[in-house]
């Protein structure tokens, strides 16, 4: 007999960039799972980790997918740290020529 193995929900967040021509480097460091951005966010309990997809066929562009708890955890998160979030995104905001939140998605763990 098998039993079923539990699986803890989580959130996901999934941001795509378009970095700027040899700027690639850089925004790989700061916005990977060791980064700048990682580094923000596990401030919060809630935050589980970040990965950072590279296109195989544009090398300028990016997906992040930002693991959370729960959507209500991020959120607690984004109130509470509002200014610190804003302080990155306006330091490294040089770095890419746009990005875009795809959107929030639960996910089985």
């Amino acid at each position: 007999m098998v039993l079923p193995v539990a699986r803890e929900s989580t959130y996901i967040v999934v941001w795509e960039f378009q970095v700027k021509a040899d700027c690639e480097a850089e925004f790989v460091a700061v916005y990977g799972p060791d980064g700048e951005w990682a580094r923000l966010f596990r401030r919060s309990p809630e935050f589980l980790g970040i990965e950072l997809l590279g296109s195989v066929g544009n090398t300028s562009r990016f997906f992040t997918l930002d693991h959370w708890s729960s959507a209500s955890g991020l959120e607690a998160f984004l109130a509470a740290n509002a200014t610190a979030y804003d302080v990155l995104d306006r330091r490294f905001g040089n770095l890419t020529v746009w990005e875009r939140r795809i959107g929030g998605f639960p996910s089985e763990a």
